[in-house]
């Protein structure tokens, strides 16, 4: 078994008024458009990125096990085989929308292991 971490990131909020700094941060983690989907290895520099872009994006920890799971389920990029399109997820991001975090009952920032249960309702 490996010991390294992955983590999935999703792109929640569009691209509306986004500081160029923002912008470029998730064109270099691949996150064009929302409910893209990347997954990476935790490394301290994917780290930093999220939590730059934190305010547009969700993100937790996945194992290999899922993220094989999700590339026989979901359709992905022609130039890029990290990055997957998804569908809104079914029932909505969160309670409170797009604009708060996930521990306010909303869309943004750190999940944890619930990224998977997001991820699953976005697969159709």
């Amino acid at each position: 078994m490996s010991s390294k971490k992955y983590v999935a990131v999703v792109r929640v909020r569009g691209t509306v008024g986004v500081k160029r700094t923002i912008e470029d941060t998730l064109k270099r983690l691949k996150l064009t458009k929302p409910n893209h989907v990347v997954f990476y290895e935790l490394t301290p520099s994917i780290e930093g990125m999220i939590k730059k872009v934190k305010d547009f994006v969700t993100w937790g920890e996945v194992d290999e096990k899922f993220i094989k799971e999700i590339e026989k389920k979901a359709s992905k990029n022609k130039e890029d085989d990290n990055l997957y399109r998804l569908a809104p997820p079914l029932k909505g991001y969160g309670r409170k929308g797009v604009k708060h975090t996930f521990q306010q009952k909303g869309a943004l920032g750190y999940r944890g292991e619930k990224i998977k249960d997001l991820i699953q309702r976005m697969i159709r």
